[in-house]
């Protein structure tokens, strides 16, 4: 099945995406992807773990992921 430039499925026919293209134009029909809500859906579900992360770390712990990556960056700087 054809995708559009966002990952949406588009008919494969070239008469029925013409149909489709005319009736989203028209207003009979949305645009609404299913990529777009799946992306809505997974960004509240992927912030969970952070959370849950950030919980069972202790604070030295926290503190030396926070050095590592702070130094990773500044090493990437000067270079």
């Amino acid at each position: 099945m054809p995708r559009g430039p966002t990952g949406e499925k588009r008919p494969a026919d070239v008469i029925g995406n013409a149909v489709k293209v005319m009736k989203i134009a028209v207003g009979e029909e949305s645009d609404t992807t299913e990529v777009q809500d799946a992306k809505k859906d997974n960004t509240s579900v992927s912030s969970l773990g952070g959370q849950a992360r950030a919980k069972s770390l202790t604070k030295e712990e926290r503190s030396r992921i926070a050095k590592v990556a702070a130094s990773l960056r500044w090493a990437a700087r000067t270079k």
